[in-house]
């Protein structure tokens, strides 16, 4: 756990992302959803919406950055946990810049050994700083891995 400990509250610095319709459309296209709000324009706008929005796990897509020296290894990581805090609907032309925040980590000892869970919140605002999306995930690493 301590290798870790030493990057709680640390971040990463804001990547630009900038939200585009196709993207949108192929997102909700591969997830298999097909909800109109997500791809047709003419319906978009009849909506309380009025235009297209992206799907509630696009945020996914976005490039968060990475915290500097922080290295996560690939074996032995397991994905726990994820959730998503919507302050407004993304939508295409939106310029968000996205970050990644490690704010948390603690042990906990399991049948194979033990497992330390990291937390992590990602953030997505617009160039004033308004928060649009806030994200937090889980990621669970077990030494030795690959079992």
């Amino acid at each position: 756990m301590s290798r870790f400990q030493n990057f709680i509250g640390k971040e990463s610095v804001p990547v630009r992302n900038e939200v585009e319709k196709g993207a949108i459309r192929k997102f909700a296209e591969a997830i298999g959803d097909p909800n109109p709000l997500y791809r047709d324009e003419s319906y978009a706008s009849a909506t309380r919406y009025g235009s297209i929005v992206a799907p509630p796990t696009f945020s996914r897509t976005f490039d968060y950055g990475a915290i500097e020296g922080f290295d996560l290894p690939q074996d032995g990581l397991i994905h726990g946990e994820q959730g998503f805090e919507y302050y407004r609907p993304v939508r295409p032309g939106d310029v968000l810049y996205c970050s990644t925040k490690l704010t948390r980590v603690f042990d906990r000892k399991g049948r194979l050994g033990t497992m330390t869970f990291l937390i992590f919140e990602y953030t997505s605002k617009t160039e004033s700083g308004d928060l649009v999306v806030k994200g937090t995930s889980s990621v669970i690493y077990r030494q030795g891995g690959k079992q």
